[in-house]
């Protein structure tokens, strides 16, 4: 698909494509620069307090301005413009409040379903604290780093199924969870380095011509090192799009059940999870001279309501930019 549609597009994910993944072939893609400003409320987010007194205690807020950098490039080849390479920022991921490189091949084929093999190196790269745990004194960064692999079939058989699925791996470079107030045995069960995968389903409802509703469902499993940070989880979300004029829009609002396998041993509990999230991606693309850009915007929230105090955390983000298509 020409990148026209530019991040609107990643609310849209799961909606079958056009007939062809271009309108051309070649080069396609876009860049987009968007300001913002970023609230996040999480004992585990590194930019809050270096201290904490206890496992009791209140997160703290921060709360930032962030300039965000966005762009995808693709070449469409084939004699029925059914074969892609592309590189770039997942709009899926986007949508979700995370940013990952991902490199890809799309492969249509003569029954209407596309395939998309793709590699996301970056998926999980972040900074982490050693020890999250760690009261009274300060607590020190590491890196997390991980690797996934996905398979996306979409518009499967010509119709408005799609599935999505992934495999992917996070290691933490400096585990220390847990290891100033437990044994070692104890702490283990505290180890962050893991596998996980996911499986997403998701179908298109026609409203009208011009808006529809997507729901969606996922089951994500993970493996942990330690035992009580493996969960499963159920994830139920819906997206209503919208295209009218010049202003494409899409609200998307989800629902997360996640429950761990075992007791977490500095609470003495199993952690169960509730996360609710809220998006909305909105688009007005210019006219004449300036026809090949356009106004974006996302705004979004997200809380995690869990069993453990100490695990609860919400984040709203808000952004604005521009986007240019070549």
């Amino acid at each position: 698909m020409k990148a026209q549609h530019t991040l609107f597009i990643f609310a849209l994910a799961a909606s079958p494509c056009m007939a062809k993944l271009a309108q051309h072939s070649g080069i396609s893609g876009e860049v987009a620069v968007s300001a913002g400003y970023v609230s996040s409320k999480s004992n585990f987010d590194t930019k809050a307090d270096k201290h904490i007194n206890g496992l009791n205690q209140d997160a703290s807020t921060d709360s930032r301005g962030v300039i965000i950098p966005l762009g995808n490039l693709a070449y469409t080849f084939g004699s029925e413009l059914d074969k892609q390479v592309y590189i770039g920022t997942s709009r899926e991921d986007i949508a979700v409040g995370a940013l990952a490189l991902e490199v890809g091949y799309k492969q249509q084929l003569s029954s209407g379903t596309i395939v998309d093999v793709s590699v996301l190196p970056s998926v999980m790269s972040r900074e982490v604290w050693e020890d999250p745990f760690l009261e009274g004194e300060k607590r020190h960064k590491t890196d997390e780093d991980g690797m996934a692999y996905r398979l996306k079939l979409s518009n499967i058989n010509g119709s408005n199924f799609s599935l999505d699925t992934a495999y992917g791996t996070r290691e933490v470079d400096d585990e220390l969870s847990g290891t100033t107030q437990l044994s070692q045995t104890e702490a283990k069960l505290l180890d962050r380095d893991l596998d996980w995968y996911f499986i997403r389903s998701s179908y298109r409802f026609a409203i009208d011509e011009s808006s529809y509703l997507v729901p969606t469902l996922t089951y994500t499993s993970t493996d942990a090192d330690g035992d009580a940070n493996s969960s499963d989880s159920v994830r139920a979300e819906a997206t209503y799009a919208a295209l009218f004029d010049h202003h494409k829009l899409a609200i998307t609002a989800g629902y997360t059940n996640r429950s761990f396998d075992e007791k977490n041993p500095l609470f003495d509990k199993k952690r169960d999870e509730n996360i609710y999230s809220l998006f909305a991606a909105y688009e007005y693309r210019l006219r004449g001279d300036w026809q090949d850009w356009s106004v974006i915007s996302l705004a979004g929230y997200k809380n995690t309501d869990s069993d453990i105090e100490f695990y609860d955390k919400s984040q709203f983000l808000t952004t604005v930019g521009m986007s240019y298509h070549f």
